[in-house]
């Protein structure tokens, strides 16, 4: 009879370790940034050190955004931006973003 617990009991600590030691499936899901963003493109590449003002917010310097490099993450909606070099605004538009689209401005 003794033998019969050692052997039930030593079957349960077998089965414990055992499915401890095997990992279950797991899902991994996740979100996509879905926020518009700008991206910057210039005829002249000094107009590429100009500061980027978003909604009067200097945002740095438009190569810091300069295309096929780095976007800008925005907000969804209306903005003002404007482009300023050597104090002087080069570039000023109105843009609407929407979600989950990539804009490229052309400064020229």
């Amino acid at each position: 009879m003794k033998n019969i617990l050692k052997l039930f009991f030593m079957m349960f600590l077998i089965n414990v370790y055992v499915s401890g030691c095997t990992q279950l499936p797991t899902e991994k899901q996740s979100i996509s940034d879905m926020r518009p963003s700008l991206s910057f493109k210039a005829q002249n590449i000094e107009f590429l050190e100009g500061r980027v003002m978003l909604d009067n917010l200097d945002m740095g310097q438009a190569r810091e955004y300069q295309e096929g490099y780095a976007m800008m993450r925005i907000l969804p909606g209306p903005h003002v931006l404007a482009i300023y070099l050597n104090g002087q605004k080069i570039y000023e538009e109105k843009i609407y973003a929407s979600d989950g689209v990539n804009q490229t401005i052309l400064i020229h």
